[in-house]
């Protein structure tokens, strides 16, 4: 890291002498970096003139002749406007981010080389017919036409980095969609917690502190000491202290869909929000794609060929992740007397290997040796933790399997016109499983939940909550659900879908899917506001997109209130603040004192009820655990005990742990944000923070390309701000709503969107952070496809010609 910082302030030095010097002409150098949106390009690879005319928002409309021509003009605009986020994106895949940001890359790079996602991109790719990767090929193309026509400095970060991209590869395209799906996929290190607590405490406890879904039975695993003593050996606590941070709790997305039976207009109306972590630029980068009267618009992800959230003339989709249980950890035990070969069902197997050279900027070479088994790779190797002789842990995810096809489901729904079309597109789609809502513009609404997820033996008694052995069979997956078997809706009476990440199938449903479905507090919401209205209308479906009505707070502070009632000493700062929190009306505003006092307040009592039966795991463990502590401050089931301090003779009640708390809390505000407490705002501590990869991790750097702004919402309010109460920051918003959309089936050119940065990702375009008080303002910008609206105040038409040669 040293090295590193020590050379990004030799090209800062560097780039402040060379603009000292040459003033304004150096500046105007450095501009260069900006995309040409108004002229022309002669290039090679495609067939007939491509128009690209920019809107005032900096949005690409993108007109061509052929589908291949508009994925070659997307392919350029991302590269245009999005240069080194796709650099980063398909380095972190391929485990390559040593190259350029040196030895503090090397864990990471370690981790994902073991993983493999690039070699399974490449081997995903060479099992496609032409026809399937065309589309990346014509994307691919687009991507370098752009690099090998542009004239002057590349963005900043390059010449920071003093580091010049290579050619565009169709893999690094399959390779980012996969690491998507790692992001929104974190089964695995719940079954690492599970794993780490059974050294503390018993199975019931644990099913206790990771309480099931609502109305679900406890989750018991009945091998737990059996299974603990294997976990101990494997040393389950230092693997997961070095993989990868998961994303805080409360994370997820909202979607929902209503007929023309609930709205004014008679026709459907749309919405989505997918919740993903805040970075600059924006994970999202909209781009509209016309072919011969086709009209596709919505979100993309820079470095992949495809609209992946958005509507066309006929219909509109959203996602929300269903967050299925799609990896199994499994231990290994290898054969003392041959370390090559580890134990199965059915005799001894031999691990395949191969290696690994990572390159390291100013460092020596790194070749690593990764070992897989038939689950998958063994990623404690990754780790370094020198395990106990005898055992590893091995990997099993869907994303490593061969047969993803999810790009071809991508171009199916682009030109879907109905509901059987759409379905039959989503056949394709691999991961991540995600929670599809429908509407088009002959009335009908639908739901689906495509994806590869497993079907494990009914006696598997572990069922994704604990690492297994890997040594018996009746842990291995046996098959895939069915995709004619996966959830879906289609116009269902009351003419209403809504997904929130919550659990989505009956209690009848044949299959199993997840344990780990997001608690139902956002769902409760949106179905309690959408119910309030009987009519819809788009102005009525941005006013619940806003909505920051905390429903943990009026589950959690009444009982926290009513615990402390009389506790406090009449005129005293407590007494005041306890008083202001009765009247609170559970609004996670900006401007208000009360969401900060209570968010202040419950994370204080989640430190004192579970932190001493934790003990050294818990500052890895501590979250908000909403359900949990509403279980131990109702005395649901006996669960007051854990309000008793383990560590002191008395035996604590709730009531004095709840005392306890808010006198900590306010100690704490007064440290972070001054005495004065007639000054506290929630938007003070829970500033929207969009991080910039990597120079968001530097003390100087950060300052110029990170974005912050006071924020509104909470973790699990429908409009979303997800923070991590065990972080320095403990308030800080860094996961929430990266897009908004609302699409409207009467009229699609009146559907909305924004996201939450802006189109560029190049610090110096006025682009760069034009969305972001639109975005946390709950505006919006027209969705449209109309020519004439696009022309009006457009940046600029962009004109990419075919290259001629000579024999033309």
């Amino acid at each position: 890291m040293k090295r590193f910082t020590k050379h990004i302030l030799v090209v800062i030095l560097g780039l402040i002498v060379l603009i000292g010097l040459g003033g304004a002409g150096s500046f105007i150098w450095l501009l260069g970096s900006l995309p040409l949106v108004d002229g022309q390009i002669h290039v090679t690879g495609i067939t007939r003139d491509i128009e690209i005319v920019r809107d005032r928002h900096g949005i690409p409309h993108i007109s061509a002749a052929t589908d291949a021509d508009a994925l070659f003009g997307l392919g350029f605009v991302h590269a245009q406007d999005r240069l080194w986020q796709m650099e980063m994106n398909r380095r972190t895949g391929a485990g390559r981010l040593s190259e350029i940001l040196g030895p503090a890359a090397l864990s990471t790079d370690k981790f994902l080389r073991t993983l493999g996602v690039y070699r399974v991109a490449e081997q995903t790719l060479g099992a496609y017919e032409p026809a399937e990767r065309a589309p990346l090929d014509a994307y691919s193309a687009g991507v370098n036409a752009y690099l090998d026509t542009h004239t002057g400095p590349l963005p900043l970060e390059f010449l920071i980095l003093d580091h010049k991209p290579e050619p565009w590869r169709a893999e690094d395209s399959l390779v980012w969609m996969k690491m998507m799906a790692w992001d929104l996929g974190n089964n695995f290190h719940e079954e690492l917690a599970r794993a780490r607590l059974s050294r503390q405490l018993s199975a019931h406890q644990i099913s206790e502190f990771m309480p099931p879904y609502p109305g679900d039975a406890p989750h018991l695993i009945d091998d737990l000491p059996k299974l603990a003593k294997l976990y101990q050996a494997a040393d389950v606590t230092r693997l997961a202290q070095a993989l990868p941070e998961t994303p805080p709790p409360g994370i997820g997305s909202n979607n929902w869909v209503v007929d023309g039976g609930r709205t004014l207009s008679g026709k459907p109306l749309l919405a989505n929000d997918p919740h993903l972590g805040l970075s600059a630029p924006s994970v999202w980068y909209f781009a509209h794609l016309s072919v011969a009267g086709h009209d596709v618009i919505g979100a993309t992800l820079p470095g992949v060929p495809a609209v992946v959230l958005g509507r066309n003339n006929q219909i509109a989709w959203g996602f929300t992740n269903t967050a299925p249980d799609v990896q199994d950890l499994y231990l290994e035990k290898i054969d003392a007397a041959k370390p090559d070969f580890y134990l199965t069902p059915t005799g001894l197997r031999r691990f395949s290997q191969r290696q690994e050279i990572i390159r390291v900027k100013d460092g020596a070479d790194v070749q690593i040796t990764v070992r897989e088994s038939r689950h998958g790779p063994v990623i404690s190797d990754a780790a370094e933790l020198g395990l106990p002789p005898g055992m590893v842990m091995a990997l099993t995810w869907t994303a490593l399997l061969p047969g993803d096809r999810t790009l071809s489901s991508a171009a199916n729904m682009m030109r879907a016109e109905n509901w059987d079309e759409f379905v039959n597109g989503l056949r394709d789609y691999h991961l991540p499983q995600q929670n599809i809502v429908y509407a088009d513009v002959d009335g009908n609404i639908g739901y689906y939940a495509p994806g590869k997820v497993p079907i494990r033996h009914k006696t598997n008694r572990l069922s994704g909550l604990a690492p297994a052995p890997g040594w018996e069979q009746v842990y291995d997956w046996i098959g895939f659900i069915p995709f004619e078997d996966l959830p879906q809706r289609y116009n269902p009476g009351g003419g209403v879908i809504v997904t929130a990440n919550q659990k989505i199938v009956p209690d009848d449903y044949p299959h199993f899917i997840t344990r780990g479905w997001a608690k139902p507090y956002r769902a409760r919401r949106i179905r309690q506001l959408l119910g309030e209205t009987k009519l819809h209308s788009v102005d009525s479906f941005k006013t619940v997109q806003s909505d920051v009505t905390s429903v943990v707070a009026g589950d959690v502070l009444p009982l926290m209130l009513s615990l402390t009632e009389d506790r406090f000493a009449p005129g005293s700062d407590t007494y005041t603040v306890r008083g202001q929190l009765e009247e609170w009306d559970r609004q996670m505003s900006v401007d208000r004192a009360e969401p900060l006092l209570f968010a202040a307040w419950y994370r204080e009592l989640t430190r004192l009820i579970y932190a001493d039966e934790l003990k050294d795991l818990f500052p890895d463990m501590w979250k908000m655990r909403p359900q949990f502590i509403h279980n131990v401050l109702s005395g649901t089931d006996g669960q007051s005990r854990w309000c008793d301090d383990q560590n002191s003779d008395p035996v604590e009640s709730c009531a004095d742990q709840s005392t306890a708390a808010l006198d900590k809390a306010l100690v704490e505000l007064r440290t972070r944000y001054g005495a004065d407490m007639n000054k506290w705002q929630w938007g003070q501590a829970h500033m929207a923070y969009s991080a910039h990869r990597p120079f968001g991790k530097h003390p100087w750097l950060s300052k110029l390309f990170d974005l912050a702004i006071p924020s509104p919402g909470g973790s699990y309010t429908v409009n979303a701000g997800v923070y991590r109460i065990r972080s320095q920051e403990p308030f800080h918003n860094t996961h929430s709503a990266s897009m908004r959309a609302i699409y409207d089936l009467a009229d699609p050119d009146k559907s909305l969107f924004i996201h939450s940065t802006g189109q560029s990702g190049n610090r110096l375009s006025p682009h760069y952070n034009n969305f972001v008080d639109p975005w946390r303002d709950g505006t919006y910008l027209s969705m449209t496809t109309d020519r004439q609206q696009i022309l009006a105040h457009a940046m600029g038409t962009l004109i990419l010609r075919p290259q001629r040669t000579e024999l033309d």
